[in-house]
């Protein structure tokens, strides 16, 4: 199979010419955006707990607003084949606000199954908030390469400063208001979200009016199986999502390994998210430079360098220097799938190349979430040295299918078989 990056069109006069301001208003708006997307989870989850919900439904209902991430693909190819791929992005977010304030407008006066359906709703509309936004920014900043990487690490800030003051948000909120207020706040954040798409650069559709050129969801997902290079994008990102999703579970259980309170975990996770962001920091002042698919397999390594800390950390203090660690290698990985999948994508699938991705890490953090949660039964670090494991794994795959691909591409077109002459493997 063809690791050859997917042909791509030259870029626009309009995507060489972009205003400078274009990056300051993306980064306004998809900050907004992805607080409220990350933050709504915990709120939930506090609006059922704090009204006498059972954990048992607060459970289904958070699952409700994250479990229809994995639908992302089957919304976002819309990023791609319309004439203004803001006004989806941002019709989304007016979606996301709208159904959950009235889910908690109307909780405990309609049934529990109606909240839900408004809950998932909101969920459905969270991945062309998160990949849907970040395909956009190619376009904004423009094909310079160096001018890209700096401006994918602000959008790995974007994340961070989402996953970290979201949740912050909510629990300050429902402690001084109610999660109700937290949920609302949430919400006004994300419709201002939509202005701030609206006025991002506009960028015209890539499928130049020929929307039957916009690959559908399944035949994009075997785009990226057959070009090595997204296909090894899609598995490094998953296994690393997985690996990483065990830091929170193993800092509740490495408290008592340690002997403080069990609030100190929060230190831990708090260690993890200011580390992403100066790892973010560090990308936007020196921008990722070389081939994406090298810097994944690089980074992934360093990750798991990060993970080896973790576990031989002696007390508290190492750990959270250790956690810390973790987080800023993580940052750095993630720019670079995200130089990955701007780069190998094709133009005219890129949303849905970006929300693929986004939906397969998400699937792969939620069950590395649940792997932990089985393995720390044996020890608080078992599931750490398991994600290492696996991280090292992908790197070791990566190595090969890149090595023998390029083994193959130098051979004599008559010794390649199948093989289109002049193909590039890699």
């Amino acid at each position: 199979m063809s690791d050859r990056p997917v042909s791509r069109s030259a870029p626009s006069t309009a995507e060489r010419d972009a205003p400078a301001g274009g990056l300051a208003r993306y980064v306004v708006a998809a900050a907004l955006a992805r607080c409220g997307d990350a933050g709504a989870v915990v709120g939930i989850v506090l609006l059922v707990t704090s009204t006498g919900g059972s954990g048992l439904l607060a459970g289904a209902l958070g699952a409700c607003i994250t479990a229809p991430h994995l639908l992302g693909p089957f919304v976002g190819r819309r990023v791609d084949t319309a004439a203004d791929g803001r006004r989806v992005i941002a019709a989304a977010c007016v979606l996301y606000a709208v159904t959950l304030a009235t889910a908690v407008l109307t909780w405990q006066t309609v049934p529990a199954l109606v909240t839900g359906v408004l809950v998932a709703a909101a969920g459905l509309c969270g991945p062309l908030l998160t990949g849907g936004i970040s395909s956009r920014l190619p376009a904004i900043v423009g094909p310079d390469q160096h001018t890209q990487r700096r401006a994918q690490g602000w959008d790995v800030a974007t994340y961070g400063i989402g996953g970290t003051v979201g949740p912050s948000v909510v629990a300050a909120l429902s402690g001084w208001l109610s999660p109700a207020a937290a949920l609302l706040a949430l919400a006004v954040a994300v419709l201002v979200a939509s202005v701030c798409v609206l006025g991002l650069p506009f960028r015209p559709p890539t499928h130049g009016g020929d929307t039957d050129a916009v690959p559908r969801p399944w035949p994009t997902l075997a785009l990226m199986a057959r070009c090595g290079h997204l296909r090894r994008t899609g598995y490094m990102t998953m296994l690393v999502a997985l690996s990483m999703a065990s830091l929170p579970v193993t800092a509740v259980h490495l408290t008592t390994v340690f002997g403080v309170g069990a609030a100190a975990a929060g230190v831990l996770t708090a260690a993890y998210g200011v580390g992403n962001l100066a790892g973010s920091v560090v990308v936007m002042v020196r921008p990722l430079r070389g081939d994406p698919d090298r810097l994944m397999r690089v980074l992934a390594a360093a990750v798991v360098l990060g993970l080896v800390a973790v576990v031989l950390s002696p007390e508290f203090g190492v750990a959270i220097v250790a956690y810390g660690i973790a987080g800023a290698l993580n940052a750095g990985f993630f720019a670079a799938t995200l130089a990955a999948r701007t780069e190998y994508a094709p133009r005219h699938a890129r949303g849905q190349v970006f929300i693929w991705v986004a939906a397969l890490k998400i699937t792969s953090g939620s069950a590395g979430t649940a792997l932990a949660g089985a393995l720390t039964g044996f020890d608080a670090r078992v599931p750490v040295v398991v994600g290492a494991l696996l991280i090292l794994a992908a790197v070791l795959a990566s190595l090969i299918e890149y090595s023998v691909a390029g083994s193959r591409a130098r051979r004599p077109a008559s010794e390649r078989g199948a093989v289109r002459p002049g193909a590039d493997e890699r």
